[in-house]
């Protein structure tokens, strides 16, 4: 079980929507796919999903290629796209037959990822009918009917009430156990509840790739508050430090990458240049705050 995104280009006219963008996953998990918008997400969903075709790079999923064996890489794959597009006229049970059909499965499995889904008691309307949190739940009942190794959910619990989003976010870390799940949201905390891994995209190219295990944990901030004022780029002596940001007066945020101690180095760099240490707190940071610091959004 693999997918390979191998040196992914991408032009829309002049603009370079994604820049050399490269992974690869090898087991089930649920990888989210993070960046403000512009970041290149749905490019890098649409290509492989096989809608779109790259302008340079390849993507293997199983094994297949997308540009030279999209019928083989849809067979094997489910989507949600973010605008779920549906057929409004449709009966539930009827649309999920249609698609079914395509798959040549048997009609028993309608039944079985309807009640997965929490969508047997709005079965019996319309599409058109539904709300936009059933409309959904039609879209990823779609996109699982036929059992796919690989699922790409883009923005999968859009219109849901918390509730729906609990079952929804259980029902992906069900799947998880034997799929590869690639999950593009901008809701921190569905990150990270149900997320294994972290890859992040700033303006076309590929910022983060770690686990989500090590970015809650690799990341700090320190207030500092001095006893006079001085200019930020100083704070850039002390090692591992991304951001220093003043909050007022002689205060400021800095931000590190990583959870090693500081408080020797930046005692160290106070000594160095004379200055009194008035406040210093530790503080871990959250995945949205991380988000915030590595990209431009």
């Amino acid at each position: 079980m693999s997918v390979e995104v191998l040196g992914l280009e991408k032009y829309y006219g002049k603009q370079k929507a994604l820049d050399k963008v490269g992974f690869i996953i090898e087991r089930p998990q649920v990888v989210a796919l993070l960046g403000p918008n512009g970041a290149g997400k749905s490019t890098l969903m649409k290509i492989m999903t096989t809608y779109i075709r790259p302008d340079a790079g390849e993507v293997y999923v199983q094994g297949f290629s997308v540009t030279s064996e999209p019928m083989q890489v849809r067979r094997i794959i489910g989507y949600l796209p973010e605008h779920n597009p549906l057929y409004d006229h449709m009966y539930v049970f009827e649309y999920l037959d249609f698609i079914a059909g395509f798959y040549r499965l048997d009609k028993s499995v309608i039944f079985d990822v309807a009640e997965r889904t929490g969508l047997l008691p709005e079965a019996h309307k319309k599409i058109g009918q539904l709300s936009k949190g059933y409309r959904q739940r039609v879209g990823l009942s779609a996109a699982i009917l036929h059992d796919p190794p690989v699922l790409i959910l883009d923005e999968p619990t859009t219109g849901l009430d918390p509730n729906q989003v609990v079952q929804i976010r259980q029902l992906i870390k069900e799947l998880s156990k034997d799929k590869i799940i690639i999950l593009s949201t901008h809701i921190m905390q569905e990150v990270q509840r149900i997320a294994d891994r972290v890859i992040m995209l700033d303006r076309g190219k590929m910022i983060v790739d770690k686990p989500i295990g090590e970015l809650k944990q690799n990341a700090q901030l320190v207030i500092l508050e001095l006893d006079e004022k001085i200019e930020d780029k100083w704070f850039f002596e002390v090692p591992g430090l991304a951001k220093a940001e003043n909050l007022g007066g002689n205060t400021w945020e800095l931000s590190f990458r990583n959870e090693a101690d500081v408080r020797s180095d930046i005692f160290d760099w106070a000594v160095k240049h004379q200055l009194k240490i008035l406040r210093f707190e530790v503080i871990r940071t959250d995945l949205e705050r991380i988000f915030r610091e590595q990209t431009s959004g």
